[in-house]
Formats: structure tokens, C-alpha cells, sequence
């Protein structure tokens, strides 16, 4: 083959090389694509759900047990510990920001049915969880 052919050939390779290699990278470029979903526990703003816990029924390890299934469904659970009480029957979470959807979904990765306003911005999260005698989870214990 004639040095000019060979050159094209070279060309033509290093062109397709890195249109491969630039398309391989678009594809693998770190960011998620977007489809309109949200992971379970991010919020309309696209962050973390911030969640405190709290055990309600007096059963040891009941917080820590809720607490590592909402980390591992994405939520940031920012503090876990007792409640004021051990005499909730009933389990609810409470949504302290006035965005019910996100107590909702912290309710439902914890099979949680009973979902209550109780605004407290003070708090610095948007949802609390208050383990109750009725929690699914207590079975666990």
C-alpha cells in the first residue's frame, strides 16, 4: 500500500478511536441519568431525607435496628435514640418541614402506616420516626 493509503488508514482509526472513547466516556461519566425518578430516600431538592428515630416502645435496639434500614434505603438518619416515653402503642412518623411526602416514604421503607404533620423547623430535618409496640420490626427483637 502506498503511503498516502496508509495514512488515511492511520487517520481513519485514530478518528474512530476517539469517537469510541469519547462516547465511552459520556456513557460513564459518573452522573446518573435523569428519568424523573428519585432514590427512595431524597427529597424534592434532590438531597438526602434527614430522619431522627426514636424508640417509643422501651425495647432495646429498636431505633438501631430502624436506623440501619433507612441508611441502607438512602435516608440520613441523624440521630437515633429514645423517645421522651415508652408508651407509644402506635408508630408514626412525623413530618417537621410541611413536605408530607418525605415522612411518607421514610414511614414506608419502615412498613409504617400513620404519617402526622408536627412542623418544627428547629429541628434541622424532615422527618421524625417514633417507634411504637406496633412497629413490624419489633418482631425482629
Amino acid at each position: 500500500p502506498s503511503r498516502a493509503l496508509k495514512g488515511v488508514l492511520y487517520l481513519t482509526l485514530g478518528l474512530v478511536a476517539a469517537f469510541t472513547a469519547s462516547a465511552i466516556a459520556g456513557l460513564w461519566d459518573g452522573e446518573p441519568a435523569e428519568t424523573g425518578l428519585r432514590a427512595i430516600g431524597q427529597g424534592a431538592d434532590g438531597e438526602r431525607v434527614r430522619v431522627e428515630v426514636l424508640n417509643g416502645a422501651g425495647r432495646g435496639g429498636l431505633a438501631r435496628d430502624a436506623t440501619h434500614r433507612l441508611r441502607e434505603a438512602g435516608f440520613d438518619v441523624v440521630f437515633f435514640g429514645n423517645a421522651d416515653r415508652f408508651d407509644h402503642a402506635r408508630s408514626v412518623v412525623l413530618d417537621r418541614v410541611g413536605r408530607p411526602e418525605e415522612a411518607r416514604a421514610a414511614a414506608a421503607a419502615l412498613g409504617i402506616d400513620s404519617v402526622t404533620t408536627a412542623v418544627d423547623s428547629s429541628l434541622m430535618l424532615e422527618a421524625t420516626v417514633i417507634l411504637g409496640e406496633d412497629w413490624p420490626g419489633i418482631e425482629d427483637r
